[in-house]
């Protein structure tokens, strides 16, 4: 599907033709769900955190300056809304080891990976990204899945820039250190992506 500039909405909005929105929905529906999703981790809260995003958007659009992307401020309205949700509901994530972190091997992670068919990189990549603490995993998804950059990040998360730089390379190492011990010990991924 063919989508328009988000200012084309946008505007057709303002002027009264409200059913245009339902583009912006169409639009920006599945990297909104992958936001919530990567900070609830659990499709039902993902679905109600997407459609009260949505509600808030909506209610809010004439507050929307334009000084940033419209995806900047959706995402950030997103962010938002899952981390309230998030912090009624608190979850255990897995613990890593410092020194492990620093003890990773990129090359051969990588090199494991490559072996892998597309299939089982995409589920050993969603499995890591769901090992990773609710921001951690939001921030990786904003950058690769969503082509943020490090600024627009900033803006999403009310992190200062050098924080999102610092974060983002953290977290890559943890997930290079989560890949290994799942490829080495057959960890929390399904068997064929396992090999």
């Amino acid at each position: 599907m063919q989508f328009l500039d988000d200012s084309v909405y946008i505007e057709n909005v303002m002027n009264g033709d409200t059913a245009s929105f339902a583009g912006l929905v169409d639009k920006h529906r599945d990297m909104v769900y992958t936001i919530a999703l990567r900070i609830a981790r659990n499709h039902h809260d993902a679905e109600e955190i997407a459609q009260d995003a949505f509600l808030k958007v909506y209610r809010s659009l004439d507050s929307f300056r334009q000084q940033s992307k419209f995806t900047t401020w959706l995402y950030r309205i997103v962010y938002n809304t899952a981390i309230s949700r998030v912090r009624k509901k608190r979850h255990e994530t897995t613990a890593i080891d410092e020194a492990l972190i620093e003890n990773y091997s990129v090359d051969e992670v990588h090199s494991q990976v490559q072996g892998l068919d597309e299939e089982e990189q995409k589920m050993l990549i969603d499995a890591t990204l769901d090992k990773l603490p609710e921001e951690e995993s939001t921030l990786i998804s904003l950058y690769y899945l969503s082509e943020c950059s490090v600024d627009e990040i900033s803006q999403i998360t009310g992190l200062t820039l050098s924080n999102v730089k610092v974060r983002l390379h953290r977290t890559r190492k943890k997930m290079y250190t989560l890949m290994q011990q799942m490829l080495t010990y057959n960890m929390d991924i399904p068997p064929q992506a396992a090999g």
